[in-house]
């Protein structure tokens, strides 16, 4: 496969569990490569290196940087840089999975289960 190779030719490393994940660490510097179908996320720790990567990847593919990701697969992705903080969500992938069933309005109630509990369909 040509971009397995092309990347791994910039010292990118592939995850041993799941293959559309690659990783980079240089020093304390490191950055993720997460491939899905025609899409790539990038998250990094160092601002240099994430370009450097996107410049690479840029030279080597037709691409179209985006910009910060706010969605990816259904999931919603919060970020507070000023505080350091990153969340992910999956309100909306759950608002559409209740509307799509017609439980929009249901309403919201506790489901006690306890460490242990075993369940059946019984």
């Amino acid at each position: 496969m040509k971009f397995d190779q092309v990347i791994s030719d910039f010292d990118f490393k592939e995850n041993i569990v799941d293959q559309c994940i690659y990783h980079k660490f240089k020093g304390s510097r490191f950055i993720f490569l997460v491939l899905y179908v025609d899409d790539i996320l990038l998250a990094s720790n160092d601002i240099d290196l994430l370009l450097e990567t996107k410049s690479f990847l840029s030279k080597n593919f037709e691409m179209k940087d985006l910009g910060d990701a706010s969605f990816v697969i259904g999931i919603q992705i919060q970020r507070d840089r000023t505080r350091g903080i990153l969340g992910l969500s999956q309100k909306a992938y759950i608002d559409k999975v209740l509307d799509r069933y017609g439980m929009k309005n249901c309403s919201l109630g506790d489901a006690p289960v306890t460490k242990g509990d075993k369940l059946s369909l019984l």
